[in-house]
């Protein structure tokens, strides 16, 4: 591993103890990853149970709150990242328009996967387990010729655009566990540029209609998702493409709206507006995932992790849900932009 640790005001290098402990972080959550991939292959069932219904449903509120904590663990960062470490990477650098393609990609990525978890993903763990190695092996192969974070962190992975959506106004900013010294891989660096957000880089059109698809068609896209059963019998193709129907309904339905609001408000509401649909999106998101965890949803069983109906007032479950809601509009809309950035940026390399 290069270099030492890092100082949490400036990101120098200057304590092995405080990366040794985020080295030990990021082995037991990638072994926790790998629990669960084992689990999703040779016991499906559970395997299921603990991605889709305990490890998703937790992400979005992390990446809200304290996203450098994620960027630093999640097990595609660091399994993308061990070619770097080891010294093996090529490190080429990825043009800005390179860069965007990677980001739109990225993107039509999320959109394509997300609905076919109800037509496979959610009820076939054998096939998330598959989805889960491509994207690891599709990050090393990107990790052995790219430098740091470039190509598959802050480029491909589908849900990185999530991630510069919802971590515009974090808590905390903490030290990179990952880049030993910056090398401007990525410009802006997503990890260390306060209060990023997906229309932060416009520099091609590529990174303008990433911005728009992602902030624009998110909030509608998650409301159509939720109203479309899990396919446990997959008869003709009408079943296997009917997942996508609620979803681009609701996608084009808030894209349209976002579309016309970011032509006749001024530049400086840009930022506030993205924040008001970022906070819709995971909003709408909690909406429907808490009540479905608990017995409550509206899809009967699709997404049960605890079945409390009749044991749970559905009034408590409706407080909950509805504070929660609260919450996000308070942390993402009217609480102040404090300025920080996802992780603290090292030292530049010379």
């Amino acid at each position: 591993m290069p270099g030492a640790g890092f100082n949490l005001k400036t990101g120098d290098q200057s304590s092995s103890r405080l990366v040794l402990i985020w080295r030990i972080l990021q082995a037991i959550v990638w072994l926790a990853g790998a629990g669960i991939l084992f689990c999703l292959l040779f016991f499906p069932p559970l395997g299921v149970l603990l991605f889709w219904n305990i490890l998703i449903p937790v992400a979005p509120a992390l990446f809200v709150t304290a996203l450098g904590v994620w960027r630093n663990v999640c097990p595609l960062a660091t399994t993308n990242l061990l070619p770097r470490h080891a010294g093996l990477s090529k490190r080429k650098r990825l043009s800005v328009t390179q860069l965007g393609k990677l980001n739109l990609i990225g993107v039509i990525a999320f959109y394509i996967i997300v609905p076919l978890r109800h037509s496979i993903f959610n009820t076939n763990g054998v096939a998330t387990g598959i989805l889960i190695i491509s994207m690891a092996v599709i990050g090393i192969v990107m990790g052995f010729f790219y430098e740091w974070k470039s190509a598959w962190c802050s480029g491909l992975c589908p849900v990185h655009p999530v991630e510069k959506l919802y971590g515009g106004n974090v808590l905390i900013s903490v030290p990179n566990a990952h880049c030993g010294k910056c090398r401007n891989c990525v410009i802006p660096c997503p990890d260390s540029t306060p209060n990023i957000q997906p229309n932060s880089s416009a520099k091609t059109i590529y990174h303008r209609i990433n911005g728009l698809l992602i902030t624009g068609g998110l909030p509608g896209f998650i409301w159509g998702w939720f109203h479309v059963h899990d396919e446990r019998t997959i008869s003709s193709i009408g079943d296997f493409l009917g997942v996508y129907e609620m979803p681009l309904l609701g996608f084009m339905i808030t894209l349209v709206i976002y579309g016309i609001l970011i032509m006749n408000i001024r530049p400086k509401f840009e930022q506030r507006l993205t924040s008001i649909f970022a906070a819709l999106g995971v909003s709408c998101y909690y909406w429907y995932r808490i009540p479905a965890l608990f017995g409550f949803g509206i899809k009967g069983s699709d997404g049960l992790l605890l079945n409390l109906r009749n044991t749970l007032p559905e009034w408590v479950l409706a407080v909950i849900t509805v504070s929660v809601c609260i919450f996000f509009f308070y942390w993402l809309v009217v609480r102040k932009q404090n300025n920080k950035s996802w992780s603290v940026r090292p030292q530049y390399s010379k």
